[in-house]
């Protein structure tokens, strides 16, 4: 989940809405002694005046200033002169502490730009400490110390944020504390309540042995995130009968915007549906709908649909934004559901493409392992999870931290050496009496067990696995539902049994119980219960709310579980059935299966005999095709010398393409049977020539 408020969204337009707001105050209330004030004179303290001898210096720099921009490119030469006429003064640290704020994109960039901030917020509170407790219904009385109280939210809301960046939540808390106990009527960009529920709900995890603000248990820490919350509505209320004669209609109403925010937060985490529905619900009505978040709810309720529409339209937000971009990483996903695990490439690889090495790009790398993995390019997607592992991620702005990111990772590499050991299977048909095939797939099975083993011992330290793994479907959650299942089906199929079978009877998500229930399925499978585990299967694909165009990985891997049965029960006919079905609805799964497809073969052309014979070698029913259930694959080979090459396309019973018509050029004979082989189940093609062309070049 993302953060809702933030420095940078005032980026453009902070000192048009700073003069806005001291002209509302001006037309907003009349002259001071006409509006029932208690008093006629402002009382010293609250003459806008700089300290003795101080005087002509900062007045010249509130002129510059006046004229000026501390989001702009020329806020350091401001801030450095404005440190030239006064040192003492905190405009010009504030000046360079937002502007190497604003242009962070790492640690040291975040703690140099700490440093700055810290110096200016210690001079504001040392000359115009007085200033920051001002209330006041009356605008002569307030405005003296309207600015420094602006000022000090922009500058402390600021430094929240480094120190979040830089992982140093410790320093957050006392920060909002101290600016909670000014007790300003509006606290413009701060928000410390909400700030103080998102410190602690980034850090809910975590215990008071760790950090001394937390409570003990996650469900404590929540419940602590709340009262945070409804702390900030309260005040917004209190504040109320100052505000209202000051402040443009309306203002009361962004103001709570900001606590249904962290509200829907807490409640989708929590799963509590129907409260999160009503605070999203309030945000769309006041025209603040986070539709980040949104998707991210819509996506753990089983509203896929309704989730990449809303993640579509916060990516016309959030573009150029230098962080984790949720919509594109989460949009990889719902592609993978969808079958389109090439369409999750291309996002992947032009997500790290623009953003190049900042916060995001050991995600994106993620994301595009995961949706190589999904269409079957084993190696490749090894290569993307190396670089993701070796880069040093700056989690900033999201309560996605270096565990979700970590998980995430190992995850991935889990599938890839289980995809790893099943090619060696797919590759080689004879693979059960090959002593050098059974050798490798031996090492290969010792590397995915010990993969498994050390997620485990590390997910047995996350005491969210309860609430984000296990329930398949979370806010927190950053892998896909199936990437679940390599985990869970080699470990205590008693307890995930048990486990599941509670939550597919529990569960208040209508379309997330059938996901249960397939789990369920799945474990019989692997207990050897296949006659029980087919009526479940078999009502799954009655399921209506099941989304046939965003959830055809689930009923592909329903058809995969049905050829399980099959085979097991002796229904050779059905196990065809079965996998030919999968094959239409998404092939690159088949290879990986460990199951035999039938597939008929016409080849044509100048045909190569060592390319045909190992292409033959492979684990594939080759049929001639009659009354059989298989799709038909055309090779064509075409050229001679250097410039041989090889068109193929695969069609359905009916006549239609599943994979469309693509050539490739080849040397090799023993490499190119095998290549053709995933070609003919749609995995790599012609994007994959192009993206290795493209790492050739860099």
């Amino acid at each position: 989940m993302t953060k809702y408020f933030s420095v940078a969204w005032c980026r453009v337009h902070k000192q048009a809405k700073l003069l806005a707001g001291v002209l509302c105050l001006l037309i907003a209330v009349p002259a001071y002694g006409q509006s029932g004030g208690v008093r006629r004179e402002l009382p010293p303290e609250l003459m806008p005046k700089h300290p003795a001898g101080k005087e002509s210096q900062r007045a010249n720099i509130d002129a510059k200033r006046a004229i000026e921009n501390m989001y702009s490119d020329d806020a350091l030469p401001r801030s450095r002169e404005f440190k030239r006429t006064d040192s003492t003064y905190y405009v010009g640290w504030m000046f360079e502490g937002i502007y190497k704020y604003t242009h962070a994109a790492d640690y040291i960039g975040f703690k140099n730009a700490a440093a700055a901030l810290e110096k200016s917020l210690a001079l504001l509170e040392r000359d115009y400490k007085r200033n920051l407790s001002v209330r006041s219904d009356n605008i002569l009385v307030l405005l003296p110390a309207y600015n420094f109280q602006i000022d000090f939210t922009i500058i402390a809301a600021a430094l929240v944020h480094v120190y979040g960046n830089t992982d140093e939540p410790e320093k957050i808390v006392p920060l909002l504390r101290r600016a909670i106990k000014y007790n300003m009527q509006r606290e413009y960009y701060l928000d410390p309540y909400n700030m103080l529920a998102w410190t602690v709900h980034r850090n809910r995890f975590y215990t008071s042995e760790k950090y001394w603000f937390l409570k003990n248990t996650i469900d404590e820490n929540e419940q602590l995130a709340n009262r945070y919350l409804d702390s900030g509505m309260r005040a917004i209320e209190k504040n109320k009968y100052l505000n209202t004669t000051l402040f443009p209609p309306g203002y009361i109403d962004a103001e709570k915007n900001g606590v249904y925010h962290y509200k829907n937060i807490l409640h989708a985490y929590n799963f509590r549906i129907d409260s999160a529905e009503h605070y999203f619900e309030l945000m769309r009505k006041n025209g603040r709908l986070p539709h980040n978040n949104y998707a991210n709810f819509k996506s753990i309720i089983g509203d896929f649909r309704t989730a990449q529409a809303e993640y579509k339209i916060a990516s016309e937000q959030d573009a150029g934004d230098k962080r984790l971009q949720e919509w594109a990483y989460f949009t990889t996903i719902l592609e993978i559901y969808k079958a389109n695990p090439k369409t999750a490439i291309s996002l992947s690889r032009n997500m790290i493409k623009a953003g190049g090495s900042t916060p995001g790009y050991g995600w994106y790398n993620i994301a595009l392992a995961r949706s190589l993995t999904y269409d079957g390019q084993v190696a490749q997607a090894e290569r993307y999870g190396g670089r993701a592992a070796d880069f040093k991620e700056l989690h900033i702005g999201t309560t996605l931290g270096q565990s979700h990111y970590d998980f995430s990772l190992q995850l991935v590499k889990l599938v890839n050496k289980e995809q790893s050991w099943q090619m060696d299977r797919f590759e080689n048909s004879n693979w059960w009496y090959n002593p050098k095939v059974l050798w490798s797939m031996a090492c290969k099975l010792t590397d995915k067990y010990l993969q498994q083993f050390l997620i485990i011992n590390q997910f047995s330290q996350n005491p969210e696995r309860e609430r984000v793994i296990y329930k398949l479907f979370s806010t927190e959650n950053v892998v896909s539902w199936d990437e679940i299942w390599y985990l869970v089906r080699d470990f205590s199929t008693r307890y995930f049994l048990s486990r599941f079978r509670k939550e597919a009877e529990t569960d208040k998500r209508q379309y997330i119980r059938k996901y249960f229930e397939f789990f369920t399925a799945r474990l019989l499978v692997e207990q050897g219960k296949h006659k029980e585990a087919k009526p479940i299967l078999d009502k799954l694909l009655r399921d209506p709310n099941t989304d046939a165009d965003f959830e055809k990985l689930f009923t592909a891997r329903i058809y995969q579980a049905q050829a399980e049965c099959a085979h097991t029960l002796k229904n050779d006919r059905m196990r065809d059935e079965w996998l030919y079905k999968m094959y239409v609805l998404y092939p690159q799964l088949l290879p990986f299966t460990g199951m035999k497809p039938n597939m008929i073969l016409h080849v044509s052309g100048d045909v190569d005999k060592g390319v045909e014979e190992r292409l033959r070698k492979c684990n594939i029913n080759w049929v001639n095709g009659t009354g059989t259930h298989a799709p038909e694959a055309y090779v064509i080979f075409t050229g001679t010398g250097k410039k041989k090459g090889i068109t193929y396309y695969v069609l359905d019973r009916t006549g239609n393409y599943i994979v469309e018509k693509q050539s490739f050029a080849w040397q090799k004979a023993d490499e190119t049977g095998k290549e053709l082989a995933y070609r003919l189940f749609n995995i790599g093609g012609k994007e994959a020539e192009d993206a290795e062309e493209t790492e050739k070049k860099k």
